[in-house]
């Protein structure tokens, strides 16, 4: 292991991280509803964090000084885990040296903090933020500054297509810059090509960053201040799901006076189509080359599950009357001013982007909330959670199991299923037709969902085990019996970068009263599910340290 190499690449990301912060720095004033005498301590706290950033990239760079050699495999590993644990730390330092409070007259813990930071670089979305609106007319300055909530809105864009990937974009790194992207880039399918590495992440920081401004251009077309604009747009194209509104997406359909809810809903469900989807198939379509993008089976097979969901959780929400007063939608026709078959076809409408929405948004991994899910039915609710293990495609900025995954899966049972009754026919595993080339990819396959299972199972075990009762009966439903399966849709959320869950951690709630070692156990699920278990992992076996 070359550690002084790893140090000195560890004190560049340590830049690139404080670097960042500095774009943070003018909505203390620029921001609505931002006033000096409130937004001081968060400027202060970002310009504080910002020295503390340069501080430890001089001493990592120091260690670093002498450095020789390449950077190999596990270089590079050691380089994307840890780069991921000191964004962690460094990116909570503003939420701490502010002194944002997590609710009245709570500041933020140190635990607090890099919940959040870590929630925001994985875009998982989950918080332990309570109120995030500045108030109207009350006595009391907003609990989070402006310059601190585009901070946190900050890390989706900074973690969406990768730290290391912009890091390499920025800086190259040469041949060692695809090592570092090989550790990062989520999915089975992440080679990256021949070409010049730096040359491929240019690409997708430019596509990336594309969406983000034509998004942000759209929502300001339509109504929506450029802070909050910008902040829906990182949460969008990162699949994070921050917010800048209690109510998350669901705040601009409460104001019909100020926006038009259903089209900022809809124009946002787009682009969280897009962020699932493989950005280098996004490219494809961008030098006008369709076909590649339609003859994708894992593309093919996204569109499909997320229509096939939003038809039923839509459809038995009808039958079930999931979106009437109960789920915060009052029905049309409760106005009184339209007839009942015009109410009829609103109410359907209105359902249908309901359920679109958050099927799109749960299985893109983002997490944004346009209805409280939470109060839908049974069978809805049980989508939802499936959903979570599914994500989006390889590639893209969606978190979860990725679909290409999933569609391996299915053919790896066929082939073992008639393998048990024809037990001398060997068959190859097929792709869109072709055999796969990888003779490993089917272990590789069965592997991971196996470590996915073992992660989840003993997640689940720890936080219904070390969680108190006392966090679902003062908080939750008020009744201890909902532990089990509100404990599974946390470790779910958390693991497979989705925020909102089920029960405790659902639309209208989040993960502020948890046990601070509970909070541990999350943070370390979301860096895992972010980068896909081993990178994570290896850091905990001691041969991995060793010089050979």
């Amino acid at each position: 292991m070359n550690k002084a190499l790893v140090c000195r690449l560890l004190g560049l990301v340590a830049m690139l991280i404080g670097g960042s912060m500095v774009f943070s720095l003018p909505w203390a004033w620029l921001a609505p509803g931002a006033e000096w005498g409130h937004e001081r301590a968060g400027f202060f706290g970002l310009v504080g964090s910002i020295l503390v950033c340069f501080a430890v990239a001089a001493g990592l760079r120091y260690l670093g000084r002498r450095n020789g050699g390449s950077l190999f495999r596990k270089e590079a590993m050691a380089v994307v885990g840890l780069s991921w644990v000191l964004a962690t730390v460094l990116g909570g330092l503003p939420y701490v040296f502010s002194g944002t409070q997590w609710v009245e007259g709570r500041r933020m813990t140190l635990v607090d903090a890099m919940f959040e930071a870590q929630s925001g670089f994985s875009t998982t979305g989950a918080t332990v933020l309570t109120d995030l609106e500045v108030p109207d007319g009350k006595p009391r300055p907003p609990l989070v500054a402006r310059c601190i909530l585009f901070w946190r809105s900050s890390t989706h864009f900074l973690g969406g297509l990768g730290i290391i990937v912009l890091f390499v974009a920025i800086l190259g790194q040469g041949s060692a810059g695809k090592a570092l992207m090989r550790a990062e880039m989520p999915g089975p399918s992440q080679a990256t090509p021949q070409a010049r590495v730096q040359h491929t992440a240019w690409v997708l920081f430019l596509i990336y960053a594309g969406l983000n401004a034509a998004l942000t251009g759209l929502l300001w077309l339509e109504g929506v201040n450029l802070f909050d604009a910008l902040c829906h747009a990182f949460g969008t194209m990162a699949t994070g799901g921050f917010s800048t509104y209690n109510a998350s997406v669901g705040h601009f359909a409460t104001r019909p006076d100020l926006y038009d809810g259903p089209l900022i809903e809809m124009t946002i469900a787009l682009f969280m189509l897009l962020a699932g989807t493989n950005f280098m198939l996004l490219y494809c379509l961008a030098i006008l080359q369709p076909r590649k993008m339609l003859a994708d089976i894992e593309w093919r097979v996204y569109l499909g599950v997320i229509l096939v969901a939003a038809a039923m959780v839509t459809g038995f929400g009808l039958l079930t009357h999931d979106f009437g007063p109960q789920s915060g939608m009052v029905p049309p026709a409760a106005s009184g001013e339209t007839s009942d078959e015009e109410d009829d076809k609103l109410y359907v409408a209105t359902a249908t982007r309901y359920g679109l929405f958050q099927v799109v948004s749960i299985m893109t991994t983002t997490g944004f909330c346009t209805d409280d899910f939470d109060r839908w039915n049974s069978f809805g609710r049980g989508v939802l959670l499936l959903l979570m293990f599914v994500g989006g495609c390889a590639g893209s900025t969606g978190g979860g199991l990725k679909v290409i995954r999933h569609i391996l899966f299915v053919k790896i049972l066929h082939l073992e299923v008639e393998q048990a009754f024809h037990p001398t026919v060997v068959r190859p595993l097929r792709l869109a037709g072709k055999p796969v080339e990888d003779q490993e990819l089917r272990r590789t396959i069965l592997v991971y969902f196996g470590m996915i299972l073992a992660i989840f199972i003993v997640g689940w075990l720890f936080t219904i085990t070390a969680e108190p009762d006392s966090t679902w009966i003062d908080y939750g439903h008020g009744q201890a019996e909902h532990k089990l399966i509100d404990a599974a849709s946390c470790v779910a959320a958390t693991l497979n970068n989705i925020g909102p869950g089920l029960g405790v951690i659902g639309a209208t709630k989040n993960y502020a009263n948890f046990q601070w070692y509970t909070k541990l156990l999350f943070i370390w699920l979301m860096m895992i599910g972010r980068l896909e278990i081993y990178v994570i992992l290896v850091l905990f076996i001691p041969g991995f340290w060793r010089t050979q």
